[in-house]
């Protein structure tokens, strides 16, 4: 029985019913998922540490276009069925909301 909170496209592609030690096209779209993933992290530290503005630039535009390569893995992914994501409760969504637009009269500018 599927998942009723769960939103996923139906798989596409031929996929092995029994994974061997062989990578296939989930495997290396995941891996690039996951190294984007990284590679983010790592380069908003660098963005934010650079001490060189055109160092500082250099960084900037490679962390957007690794974000941008993250989503297109994560599109391509989901198009195909290899990308599930667990829809939210309604009342986890309200108790989320809450408590994040209780923070707003802490900003400076409101």
């Amino acid at each position: 029985m599927p998942n009723q909170n769960q939103i996923a496209n139906p798989q596409s592609g031929q996929l092995p019913q029994v994974k061997g030690p062989q990578m296939n096209d989930r495997d290396y779209l995941n891996d690039c998922l996951a190294t984007c993933k990284y590679l983010t992290d790592s380069l908003n530290i660098a963005v934010r540490e650079a001490s060189h503005q055109q160092l500082h630039q250099d960084f900037l535009q490679m962390l957007n276009e690794t974000h941008q390569s993250a989503r297109e893995a994560y599109d391509l992914m989901f198009r195909k069925g290899w990308y599930k994501l667990e829809a939210a409760q309604q009342q986890q969504l309200q108790q989320a909301h809450q408590q994040f637009s209780g923070y707003s009269t802490q900003f400076p500018y409101h």
